[in-house]
């Protein structure tokens, strides 16, 4: 039964890892960390004007098992799609950023290759490279046919189980004081009974490579499968035979059932000739060529209008400009970058 299907990820972590966390050495680099690009927020600025006082108690309070969570703020950012995010509160952030700095180097490790989302030297441009390659690879520089399985995974934070990622921990860490320390983190927020991680947290981007991690070792060690890659939910499969990858389809949906208790998204399943072009990290690969997708372009275009429009410093348009030409580079966009030039040059 694929559900049962045990691998092994190595050794776990040992020792006073928590003593590790809670250092103050650890929280004041984890505050300069988290403090990058928000020195202006009135939060960071109240913490800030007593940051010894602050960070001493937030380290006598942890150290003393006496931290909850403090509560969570909701808004909504269209990211593209509009997402909910749940921001803690800057005490509660420097501390997940001091528990992200010490997880993250031993967990890392354990990661496949391709896997991109939330780690350091990887990102979209990156797995989309790496996919093109696959491509290449598999079509044999576009002389025979190939298709491309891609899926996307079903309110994939709000569906993560608390108890199941809380386990996979477990296998990996010693420490009970840190294990402690993680469940009050996780079950500081609920989307249904037991269910969810915030968009807003770092730990968050952590907690879910760390819970895919059993099913992309599934998909490499087990199935075998050569050209996979993943960002957070979303993954691509390359082969050339149409038919094996539409019989992937069950197995890869019931390990995620029975693993992770994960479903993926009856409407976001696709088999894909490469000649149609693949969609995936908002760029489309074609054979020999990569474009962005058309509803990228538009919003691009639109945001860059907008800032002109509310007639924005000069130095932010230039910065905002160099953002998006950098973001574009990556793929065939000459005219895209020629309008947002067009549109700087009629408005200064």
């Amino acid at each position: 039964m694929i559900g049962a299907t045990r691998i092994s990820l190595g050794g776990g972590l040992h020792g006073r890892i928590f003593c590790d966390v809670i250092s103050l050495e650890n929280l004041f680099i984890a505050w300069n960390e988290f403090r990058r690009g928000k020195t202006k927020k009135k939060d960071v600025i109240n913490f800030a004007l007593n940051l010894e006082d602050n960070i001493f108690k937030l380290k006598d309070d942890v150290e003393r098992e006496k931290w909850e969570s403090e509560p969570y703020k909701s808004f909504y950012i269209n990211d593209p799609k509009l997402r909910h995010i749940h921001k803690a509160s800057v005490r509660d952030r420097v501390l997940y950023q001091a528990v992200y700095r010490v997880l993250y180097k031993f967990f890392d490790k354990q990661f496949i290759f391709d896997v991109y989302s939330s780690r350091n030297s990887k990102g979209t441009h990156l797995g989309i490279k790496r996919l093109e390659s696959f491509l290449r690879k598999s079509s044999e520089n576009y002389t025979k046919q190939t298709f491309v399985l891609k899926c996307d995974v079903r309110k994939f934070f709000d569906s993560i189980d608390h108890q199941v990622l809380l386990k996979v921990l477990k296998t990996q860490i010693e420490d009970e004081m840190l294990l402690r320390l993680l469940e009050k983190i996780i079950k500081s927020f609920e989307k249904t009974r037991n269910k969810g991680i915030p968009l807003g947290n770092v730990t968050s981007q952590l907690f879910a490579n760390i819970y895919m991690n059993s099913f992309d070792w599934f998909v490499k060690k087990i199935l075998k499968i050569k050209y996979y890659v993943r960002y957070c939910d979303d993954f691509v499969i390359v082969d050339q035979n149409r038919e094996y990858l539409n019989k992937l389809i069950s197995k890869l949906s019931v390990f995620l059932k029975e693993n992770q208790k994960l479903t993926l998204h009856p409407d976001k399943i696709t088999i894909r000739n490469i000649s149609q072009g693949v969609d995936f990290l908002g760029y489309v690969i074609l054979p020999h060529r990569i474009s962005i997708r058309t509803r990228t372009k538009k919003r691009i275009i639109r945001k860059f209008s907008k800032s002109i429009e509310a007639r924005s410093p000069e130095v932010l348009i230039n910065q905002t400009l160099a953002s998006y030409v950098g973001h574009l580079s990556h793929a065939r966009s000459y005219k895209v970058v020629r309008i947002l030039k067009g549109i700087k040059y009629c408005t200064t």
